[in-house]
């Protein structure tokens, strides 16, 4: 009887091993199941997500041509609006800045001045003693060839107008001359518009970019239809639009702001 009872218990114990085992490789192979099946879902969702990153349209395709150009200039300018604005005034002793603007940007005419007209001679000297390679200098013979320019204006007291144009990468004068264009009337008005314009451009341009976080690629001074004068101050931002503000040249007030979406 013993012998019998060990026997018995023995039979059940191994069974019960057996069972437990079965129940151990079934509930492995669940897990494992439950794994492969996520991790082809993972797989396969990896394949979906860069396709839909690849497609989706870059910043610059979404340029208008507009921007496109300004991006393209201001990308390859190095010389700030301030910078260009002390150089152009240090060719002229005693000179005032009435206008600075960065070439390509905005030009309804981009084409710039004829080689023969900076190279010859009655261009070439200056009427404040600057040096004549300043105005004759080989660079200006095929302006633009070495980047983007800033062109100036500035005027002496009674008016006369000299344009001194500025390579906008290295800061280095292209050319000055004086401005053949001009009569009494002519020097007269620019004159008395300086007179009146008790803040100076760079005080305007501050003003400006204090609105709208960009960079300057225009300042000019203008009459404000007969109401005194203003500095009109052309700011691109990080979007490539341009706000053109008009900045009241006498207290530095915003008077007009207009964006241009193009």
């Amino acid at each position: 009887m013993n012998s019998a009872s060990s026997r018995s218990r023995t039979l059940k114990a191994v069974g019960a091993l057996s069972l437990a085992a079965a129940t151990a490789l079934l509930m492995t192979g669940c897990g494992q199941s439950s794994d492969s099946a996520s991790s082809a879902a993972t797989s396969e969702a990896a394949k979906v997500v860069p396709q839909k990153q690849t497609t989706s349209p870059s910043a610059t395709a979404q340029l208008t041509e507009d921007q496109q150009e300004r991006k393209t200039v201001l990308d390859a300018t190095k010389v700030t609006f301030d910078d260009a604005a002390t150089t152009a005034t240090g060719e002229v002793a005693g000179s005032k800045l009435v206008e600075l603007d960065l070439e390509g940007v905005d030009d309804e005419d981009n084409q710039s001045p004829s080689p023969t007209a900076t190279g010859s001679p009655t261009g070439s000297p200056s009427p404040t003693g600057s040096p004549s390679p300043t105005g004759t200098g080989s660079p200006s013979a095929s302006p633009g060839a070495d980047g983007p320019v800033w062109a100036a204006e500035v005027a002496e007291k009674d008016g006369t107008i000299h344009t001194v144009r500025i390579n906008a990468v290295d800061g280095k004068v292209i050319e000055a001359r004086v401005d053949a264009d001009q009569d009494a009337d002519d020097k007269k008005q620019t004159a008395d518009w300086l007179a009146q314009a008790t803040q100076t451009p760079q005080q305007a341009a501050k003003v400006a970019t204090e609105k709208k976080k960009g960079t300057v690629t225009s300042v000019s001074l203008d009459d404000n239809d007969g109401k005194g004068v203003i500095w009109q101050v052309d700011v691109v931002g990080s979007d490539w639009k341009k706000t053109t503000f008009d900045v009241d040249a006498k207290n530095d007030t915003i008077v007009r702001e207009e964006t241009d979406e193009d």
